[in-house]
């Protein structure tokens, strides 16, 4: 089995319901195991418009290729009414691959790792809530990347009746 990282976001509904109904539907997915859940962000914006985000991540392991848990996400977004009108438009739901054990690849169809990993801190709080000495070959340790994303607002959710790890990431105080 390998390990993946899944990162979720959205803007449009009740997207922390949704975020939290689209896990469910993965964690009913017998090719697949959530291992853990961060708890939720709300972040500005980043080249997109719309309101604020709610954001999460999970890592799963799972006997899926990397192709085959990408048409699963796709699959779930399409169930939660995701569309696609243009570049970067509000969403409903947008779940992306951030990692895939021991794959790095670069086509048009599935980056991997994530190619945006290091540049939004709306993936990389929540990434290290859950995998705090999280390392990338190429990149080196995700923490490392912090500051570089400080001045992006972003707030941790209260956590309320979850299974999120409550770990510091780092000194970053939310904007």
């Amino acid at each position: 089995m390998a390990r993946a990282f899944i990162g979720f976001g959205g803007n449009i509904g009740d997207t922390r319901q949704l975020i939290t109904d689209a896990i469910v539907c993965l964690a009913q997915r017998c090719e697949l195991q959530i291992l853990v859940k961060s708890c939720f962000y709300q972040s500005a914006p980043v080249d997109a418009a719309g309101g604020d985000y709610i954001n999460a991540v999970i890592e799963i392991e799972t006997h899926l290729s990397p192709y085959g848990l990408l048409h699963v996400c796709q699959a779930v977004e399409q169930a939660f009414g995701r569309e696609r009108p243009y570049m970067n438009a509000p969403r409903t739901l947008d779940l992306d691959i951030l990692s895939f054990e021991g794959v790095s690849q670069n086509d048009t169809e599935l980056t991997l790792p994530h190619p945006r990993i290091i540049e939004r801190s709306f993936v990389l709080l929540p990434l290290l809530e859950i995998a705090p000495d999280f390392f990338l070959p190429n990149f080196g340790e995700l923490k490392t990347y912090l500051p570089q994303v400080a001045h992006q607002r972003i707030e941790k959710l209260p956590c309320h009746n979850c299974n999120c790890i409550e770990k510091s990431v780092s000194s970053q105080t939310a904007h």
